[in-house]
């Protein structure tokens, strides 16, 4: 009267649709040396803009051409270095900002030095 075996679950007829498969865990890569997929690639720096991010610590007038043309590009092209562009527009502005305070204070430094030097001097008139 017992049955030995479990019960066997009922085999699906052919007509029946299979179960869809789960999506991978992790996203997969192409192998070494094989291109991407389409759709996977970031769209291009513009390379105004790396070099306005170079000029805007070295020569700061030089970033903010450079990062007022490359911004013109990217709105014009699509391209990527927005934020590059803009990092070096304001370096720029920053670095060009610090030099003309240094040399308006050497020359203020400099009319103030020139009008004490009469107090100062040891010959006789």
């Amino acid at each position: 009267m017992t049955d030995p075996q479990p019960p066997v679950p009922p085999v699906p007829t052919p007509d029946a649709a299979t179960p869809p498969t789960a999506p991978p865990a992790q996203p997969t890569y192409p192998a070494y040396g094989q291109p991407a997929a389409p759709g996977y690639y970031a769209p291009p720096t513009n390379t105004l803009a790396i070099i306005a991010l170079i000029l805007g610590f070295v020569v700061p007038l030089g970033g903010i051409i450079c990062g007022h043309i490359a911004l013109g590009q990217i709105k014009r092209t699509g391209e990527g270095g927005r934020g590059l562009a803009l990092a070096g527009l304001i370096l720029g502005y920053v670095f060009t900002a610090i030099i003309v305070l240094y040399i308006i204070g050497v020359i203020i430094f400099a009319v103030w030095m020139a009008s004490m030097g009469g107090m100062y001097s040891t010959y006789p008139y």
